[in-house]
């Protein structure tokens, strides 16, 4: 088995650039460092440094290893981390996975509330809105939006706890005859050039779609992007128009004018999962409580 130790001796060898330099900053005797090294040669079955002037150099070999050592190393660290965390009965991370809207405009704010109470604790977050609706991994709190005409999201090891429902709103360029409008029919949409901002197909663009069907009409796509920031930007630039929830429209250009939809209106469910082995944690506890103030003060009601 090739040990951790040494690879991270080896990667002070290379930063350093010299074994004696990676000695001193090691507080190790040259010696030392280069015995670790020998050793590690023979492990991998690899020749890591060759002679080059009165010196050592690293082989291809060495830099390659220490370049995938990077990731493995990192993971370690965060195990004895986490088995120091279990052995002292305290936490010092919180994975959260959330939808864009949401990362941007809440997480800050859970952020700061978790360590506010908490200072030791690193947050994690990763975007759910993949191909598959997944979390790289099992993260503590998972935020994600629903249709309201789909059956419930239950997943397995986590309790859930709904946030409220959102309307959805249309982006129109600046000048645009709807302008006069104050809630626009979805029907009105129909001869309109449409910027989708969802390459994928996550509850937002279903919700919008069934939206379409039910005004009796397709969109016409002329612009698909994976990001709503960008799609309001084709939006400001007069390319077309987009359909977004009020929470992807707080940061609208200002050459973007906004109205509400009816007939039918839009709307979305926000949830909260939570996993259940770390639900009862301050840093989870918290974080929750935070996205409840938050989702009430940007007008989330409760679903009927």
């Amino acid at each position: 088995m090739i040990s951790p130790h040494r690879l991270r001796i080896l990667k002070a060898v290379l930063a350093a650039g010299s074994l004696h330099a990676a000695a001193r900053n090691l507080h190790y005797s040259p010696a030392t460092v280069s015995q670790h090294m020998t050793e590690l040669a023979r492990e991998t079955g690899l020749d890591l440094f060759i002679k080059h002037g009165r010196g050592l150099m690293p082989t291809p070999a060495a830099l390659q290893l220490a370049e995938h050592a990077e990731d493995a190393l990192a993971e370690l660290d965060r195990l004895e981390r986490t088995a120091e965390d279990l052995r002292r009965g305290r936490t010092r991370q919180l994975t959260l996975a959330s939808f864009s809207s949401a990362a941007k405009e809440w997480l800050p704010h859970v952020v700061t509330a978790v360590r506010r109470e908490s200072p030791e604790v690193t947050v994690e977050i990763s975007l759910n809105e993949t191909p598959l609706g997944r979390s790289p991994q099992p993260v503590d709190l998972d935020l994600r939006q629903e249709s309201l005409e789909a059956p419930e999201e239950r997943l397995e090891g986590y309790l859930r706890y709904p946030l409220g429902v959102e309307e959805f709103d249309v982006a129109l360029p600046a000048g645009h005859r709807l302008e006069s409008y104050e809630r626009v029919p979805m029907h009105e949409l129909r001869d309109e050039l449409w910027i989708d901002h969802d390459i994928y197909e996550t509850p937002a663009t279903r919700i919008i779609r069934s939206a379409c069907r039910a005004a009796g009409f397709s969109p016409n796509v002329v612009a698909r992007l994976d990001d709503h920031y960008a799609a309001l930007s084709l939006v400001g630039a007069g390319v077309g128009i987009t359909v977004l929830t009020r929470l992807a429209l707080q940061d609208a250009p200002a050459r973007v004018s906004i109205r509400a939809l009816e007939k039918p209106q839009l709307q979305r469910r926000v949830v909260a999962h939570v996993r259940q082995d770390r639900g009862s944690t301050r840093p989870v506890t918290v974080a929750l409580e935070t996205l409840r103030t938050l989702a009430a003060e940007a007008g989330l009601r409760p679903e009927d």
